[in-house]
């Protein structure tokens, strides 16, 4: 149990190293407390040797440890914390009549420049929705759009190639087909229904008619149920004093260039904020950098994610208030 002079050491310990980057000293601390240097230095000490402080090789100060941003996050913060961003910025971008893909790409484009860090977004997924209507519209030559309608009102797109020659008499009789057997059926079942329903008489007629066919609407409704990803800011990174050695950059941009970086926010805590820091990524190229995610929800069984990756330095006074307050906004979309 930290006393509220432990307590306010450690604040002012995380503040002023995320502001400055540099091991903050007693000295320092003793311009803008009204304790000795001394006894400030007995309260860095007990700090550290509970493991809220690090002391670094190359100064006296010490830095907050993954524990102490934890405590700084968690208990330190005072509820209702305010971020000097102008969260106009965001009123203005929901303002917009603009689709909710189009919206959520700039949303987290907004984020990325308002915080300085790299932004991710989760969009919702459809996994949780049932199928209402499948049509295949032609649209010049070989060329036509399969559209995929769901009970909440989406509708998904996939161009599909047609094999010369192809009767669209009896394409539009497997089409019929097709909304007899998976009309109601939960998005996420689709293929499974596809590929290995395969005793279903109408079935086996349909992959008699056109392997080519049917493989295009797995794929389709396998990229329909999948996560869609944004990301932006990644560059921001290369301006973060932590991120000066080379190759941990390299490291760090490759990982952001690999599908890999899903695996870091599609396990959020669902009901709230969740604050992973550092070694907590269980990711190597992470093992320096904190992110910070929110859920959002847009119809039930529908819920993203956005987040926020940047150093453990990392102004969390300022980007989780702006991580909530955008997170309000997509969930009205």
């Amino acid at each position: 149990m930290l006393s509220e002079r432990q307590k306010e050491v450690l604040r002012l310990i995380v503040e002023m190293f995320v502001k400055t980057a540099e091991p903050v000293g007693s000295r320092s601390l003793s311009k803008q407390l009204p304790y000795s240097p001394a006894t400030i230095r007995n309260e860095m000490a007990d700090l550290e040797e509970e493991g809220y402080l690090e002391k670094t090789h190359t100064s006296s100060g010490r830095v907050p440890s993954e524990l102490g941003y934890h405590y700084y996050v968690e208990t330190l913060m005072q509820d209702g914390t305010q971020t000097d961003i102008d969260m106009t910025l965001i009123d203005d971008l929901f303002d917009k009549n603009m689709a909710r893909d189009e919206t959520i790409e700039r949303a987290i484009h907004l984020l990325s420049q308002l915080t300085n860090y790299t932004s991710i977004a989760l969009g919702p997924t459809a996994k949780n929705s049932r199928v209402k209507k499948i049509e295949l519209v032609p649209l010049y030559g070989e060329l036509s759009v399969l559209l995929i309608v769901t009970n909440l009102g989406h509708v998904e797109s996939k161009n599909i190639t047609l094999p010369r020659g192809t009767d669209m008499d009896e394409l539009s009789h497997i089409m019929r087909i097709l909304n007899d057997i998976l009309y109601d059926v939960p998005i996420n079942q689709v293929s499974d229904k596809l590929r290995y329903d395969l005793s279903h008489a109408k079935i086996k007629q349909l992959m008699a008619y056109n392997r080519q066919i049917i493989d295009a609407f797995l794929d389709a409704f396998t990229q329909f149920t999948q996560s869609k990803f944004y990301l932006s800011g990644q560059s921001n990174m290369l301006y973060q004093p932590e991120f000066k050695d080379l190759d941990r950059v390299r490291e760090l941009m490759n990982f952001f260039e690999k599908n890999d970086i899903l695996k870091l926010i599609e396990h959020g805590d669902a009901g709230g904020l969740t604050v992973r820091i550092g070694r907590e990524n269980q990711i190597t190229a992470m093992k320096d950098c904190s992110v910070i995610m929110v859920p959002y929800e847009v119809n039930e069984g529908e819920q993203g994610t956005i987040a926020v990756v940047g150093p453990t330095r990392m102004e969390y006074r300022k980007v989780i208030p702006l991580l909530q307050y955008l997170a309000k906004h997509l969930s009205k979309l």
